[in-house]
């Protein structure tokens, strides 16, 4: 039997988002592999302020997940890899939820919206960074159709990061 497929909005976060963001991710749950627990608020105001520039500058960003109640359930989106290591210059998609949205298939929803969206503004391929042992992001990731394309080791963490990638651009084979 097929489940009907989650309702997602995504919206371009808000300053109060970054409150909203706050309490959804303020669970060790959810920020097992984002360092072990919540960040301060004043990381998501300028994480928020800095996704309206790449909206505004680049057609896309890591947009706010509302949910068919006009909940805040998390962000998924893309945006330029913003580290100095890793898959540097290329543009990476990212989901996270707050941990009552997990298991239901938003993310994979949420983040098939944001290829359509990266594909229309021109970018031709999109990278997935994602922690060993985060099954969850790796599932989605596979479920867009991504594939383990490298590594690349962490400078901080004794692991490999894990670079899932994917062409966006249309093959003409025939």
């Amino acid at each position: 039997m097929n489940r009907a497929l989650p309702v997602v909005r995504l919206r371009v976060p808000t300053d109060e988002d970054a409150v909203a963001w706050h309490r959804v991710f303020d669970d060790p749950d959810v920020m097992e592999f984002h360092g072990g627990k919540s960040a301060e608020l004043y990381v998501y105001e300028e994480l928020t302020a800095r996704q309206r520039r790449h909206d505004a500058e680049l057609g896309f960003c890591l947009w706010t997940m509302v949910d068919e109640r006009g909940r805040v359930m998390g962000f998924t989106g893309a945006q330029p890899w913003p580290r100095d290591w890793g898959p540097v210059g290329e543009i990476e998609i990212g989901w996270r939820l707050g941990r009552e949205y997990w298991g239901r298939g938003y993310a994979t929803v949420a983040a098939q919206m944001t290829l359509d969206r990266v594909r229309a503004a021109g970018v031709p391929s999109v990278v997935a960074m994602v922690r060993p042992g985060n099954e969850r992001s790796i599932a989605v990731a596979k479920r867009l159709g991504m594939e383990l394309a490298e590594t690349f080791p962490h400078p901080v963490l004794p692991e490999e990061a894990l670079c899932f990638r994917l062409s966006l651009q249309e093959s003409h084979a025939g």
